[in-house]
């Protein structure tokens, strides 16, 4: 079997609120948006957001709670080449970070910690080098 394609898709509760943050805050391209669905690429990298009672309907799974306090289940990461410098951009957008940059020397990279409007985690990383 080949596998030809991998993105994330993420099933949000406020599609407009998503759609903002990835394509305006993030400067992600849309290469799709129907209003209830919408695809972003930046790269090779491929990002989608879907509203999550669509998706809920589809698999049913309605009778799911939506929402419950837990530890992060999924995290969005995202390769860049200076950390610092995308980390000043976007607190200037008014993205609000719950880690500012700092090295993980284990792990290999320095990162920053934030959320979308949903609450997703995202990483930002880049190599501490050799």
């Amino acid at each position: 079997m080949s596998r030809n394609s991998v993105h994330s898709r993420l099933l949000d509760n406020d599609f407009q609120a998503s759609l903002h943050f990835y394509r305006d805050i993030l400067g992600f391209e849309v290469t799709w948006d129907d209003g209830d669905y919408a695809n972003f690429q930046d790269g090779e990298m491929r990002v989608a957001i879907f509203k999550r009672e669509l998706m809920s309907e589809a698999i049913g799974t309605t009778d799911k709670p939506a929402e419950a306090e837990c530890q992060d289940k999924l995290g969005l990461i995202f390769e860049i080449s200076n950390v610092d410098e995308y980390y000043r951009q976007l607190k200037e957008k008014g993205v609000q970070f719950s880690k500012p940059p700092q090295d993980f020397p284990t792990w290999g990279i320095r990162a920053a910690y934030f959320r979308d409007p949903d609450g997703n985690l995202i990483e930002i990383n880049s190599g501490l080098g050799a």
